[in-house]
């Protein structure tokens, strides 16, 4: 517990840098002794404080959905980038865009999470039908049927144009965030919630159906569930901001070499962890070409890729 809070208060700390590191001028001296026409207070309202809401809560939901897929899948190898999810979400929003571009951002939420929901359940129901005798195997496929879905997307969006929004989605990018666009997040802070309430069946589901059946729970609705607020963050994230990889990847199997897999006591971790990876990318790419920012999709895969190759030299064993 002690560690925890240890780790919320660095998680506080990087908060109160994201709110103050940027291209306009933001000082404490300026909040507490406001001049007149100084826009001190208009940046943190209007800019400030929502990108580092975002960051926090986009941050916690896509590590927590990565540590569901993990689950879910039972490999240590999985997250939304590597199940065809993230794709699938880019396709739906591409055809919202083609047949209902005036569709409210909700709507268009309710779309990519239809398809990002399709795309995972066909790539869980090809792993039924191949079989997987090594670990990497499930990753693998995840990787060619995302390839398939974002090969169809990038054709059709080259044909109508829209290669520039195309990007946008799979592209993290927080630097567009601004007070009114980014409150569709806080859907993926609630579903954050659910997932810690159902954190014991979601673990029993996790060790297999037979465990789960015999133990009397009904293996298939919790994985449907589980499914659920995957394919929901994963669109609602890829809808506001863009898609940050490894996150989900990394995150979990860092929480789950500290606290274990038991996911109620390893879900707190999840999401400080999460919002502290983010916000630590975030103000790395506003600070290393000032007063220019690197997208954080950029700089998390840099970082992610890394942190994976650290986990897959010291941990293979754990990994495998």
């Amino acid at each position: 517990m002690r560690s925890l809070l240890l780790a919320l208060a660095v998680v506080v700390v990087l908060t109160l840098i994201s709110l103050l590191i940027g291209a306009g001028d933001l000082s404490l001296s300026a909040l507490l002794s406001p001049q007149d026409g100084d826009r001190s207070a208009q940046i943190l309202v209007v800019s400030r404080i929502p990108r580092t809401v975002a960051l926090v809560l986009a941050g916690m939901a896509m590590a927590v959905a990565g540590l569901l897929m993990q689950m879910l899948t039972q490999n240590r190898f999985v997250e939304p980038s590597t199940a065809g999810t993230v794709e699938s979400a880019s396709l739906g929003l591409l055809v919202v865009t083609l047949f209902a571009p005036d569709m409210p951002v909700f709507g268009k939420m309710l779309v990519a999470t239809g398809f990002a929901l399709a795309g995972t359940a066909l790539f869980l129901r090809i792993l039924r039908l191949v079989p997987l005798r090594s670990v990497l195997t499930v990753p693998l496929v995840g990787i060619m049927l995302g390839g398939i879905i974002s090969a169809v997307t990038t054709f059709f969006a080259y044909r109508f144009d829209l290669m520039q929004s195309l990007n946008a989605w799979t592209t993290g990018d927080f630097s567009g965030v601004l007070r009114g666009r980014y409150e569709l997040l806080w859907v993926t802070f609630a579903l954050t919630l659910l997932a810690y309430l159902a954190a014991d069946r979601l673990t029993l589901a996790g060790m297999g159906r037979d465990f789960a059946t015999n133990l009397g729970l009904h293996c298939r609705s919790i994985v449907s569930f589980g499914l659920v607020i995957v394919s929901m963050v994963t669109a609602t994230v890829v809808v506001t901001v863009g898609m940050m990889p490894f996150l989900g990847l990394i995150v979990p199997n860092v929480a789950s070499m500290l606290v274990g897999d038991n996911m109620r006591r390893a879900l707190p971790w999840v999401a400080v962890m999460g919002a502290g990876l983010v916000l630590v990318c975030d103000v790395a790419g506003r600070v290393v070409y000032y007063p220019y920012e690197v997208p954080i999709g950029t700089i998390m895969g840099i970082v992610g890729s890394a942190l994976f190759l650290v986990l897959l030299l010291k941990g293979r064993t754990r990994l495998a």
